[in-house]
């Protein structure tokens, strides 16, 4: 059953009638509705294409957090051969927010780092909805001293609201914690592929997405707080969150204009939940062109490259 968003009740609407029509054809063979199912397909695509032609930042927000679009275990099943998880922090215990792992990339062997939002209930309490704890960024760390040690390139696949902000995880360490996984980034003398599946919040995001090469997906958003975080923050009141997504710049376009990421991965026509298939095939190229690109460089280049390019932020603005 696919989940509506609420500006997509056009959309609905239509396809409601479609299954009505196909049920109503189905259960009577003398009756034949393909000539009003195909105008009403054709109807359904104006209509996508309509909506989705003009999302604003709240719309875009919507769209990164819907529950059908694809996370980290779909990616990872599809790109990723021989894929080995690798778990706990060997400090305090395992994290399940973080999925983290070594495999191969079309051959070629990396690390793997990523959130994972769950898709049910079980999982999503499992996953605890890809809100990370300390150890889960401390996992993450000990991926990446891995991955520099036997000369791994890394990709991370970025999902997260932001790191979870429990009592527990404060009195073990969330910022150091996050701080010392950025630092890490910063750090490793291999490529670093960031992409932006999904939500991309605050330091939980950033902890793993200081790439060398930093993509979104065409409707996910990137940004230091929730857009309802912000509003409670300036306004006191959270229903603003729409004005604050809008003043924030969090959308992909918003942030490539500002020198932000390196790029944006188009997504198909009613975003990636419509096709999960076509836009981890092309998230897929974009990182094995970015590999392809960076294949000749030296880790100290890669490595420096990489501090310059997050030291440059802003610089322009």
């Amino acid at each position: 059953m696919h989940n509506y968003l609420d500006f997509e009740k056009p959309i609905s609407d239509l396809e409601g009638k479609i299954i009505e029509l196909k049920k109503l054809a189905t259960e009577d063979e003398s009756i034949d509705t393909s000539d009003e199912v195909g105008r009403l397909e054709v109807r359904v695509r104006e209509a996508i294409v309509e909506i989705y032609s003009k999302l604003n930042a709240w719309q875009k927000t919507q769209v990164a957090r819907h529950p059908q679009r694809p996370h980290f275990v779909d990616y990872a099943k599809t790109l990723f051969q021989e894929f080995t998880p690798l778990a706990g922090d060997r400090k305090f215990s395992e994290d399940a927010a973080i999925q983290a792992g070594l495999a191969r990339f079309r051959g070629q062997p990396v690390a793997v780092i990523g959130q994972e939002k769950g898709n049910d209930t079980k999982s999503r309490l499992k996953h605890n909805f890809g809100s990370a704890r300390p150890e889960g960024y401390r996992k993450a760390i000990r991926i990446l001293e891995m991955a520099d040690r036997f000369q791994l390139p890394v990709i991370t696949l970025v999902d997260t609201a932001g790191a979870y902000p429990g009592v527990g995880a404060e009195e073990r360490g969330q910022a150091e914690a996050i701080a010392r996984s950025t630092e890490m980034c910063l750090g490793v003398k291999v490529p670093l592929i960031s992409i932006i599946i999904g939500e991309g919040g605050s330091g939980g995001a950033i902890a793993i997405a200081t790439g060398n090469r930093v993509y979104m997906l065409e409707h996910s958003i990137y940004s230091v707080i929730s857009p309802e975080g912000a509003a409670s923050i300036l306004w006191r009141d959270s229903t603003r969150a729409k004005e604050a997504a809008t003043n924030m710049k969090i959308t992909a376009e918003d942030l490539k204009g500002l020198g932000v990421i390196d790029g944006i991965i188009p997504e198909p026509l009613g975003g990636a939940h419509r096709d999960p298939d076509s836009v981890i095939a092309a998230t897929g190229d974009v990182i094995a062109n970015a590999l392809a690109e960076m294949a000749s460089r030296s880790g100290e280049q890669l490595r420096n490259d990489r501090r310059q390019k997050f030291l440059a932020m802003g610089r322009n603005l």
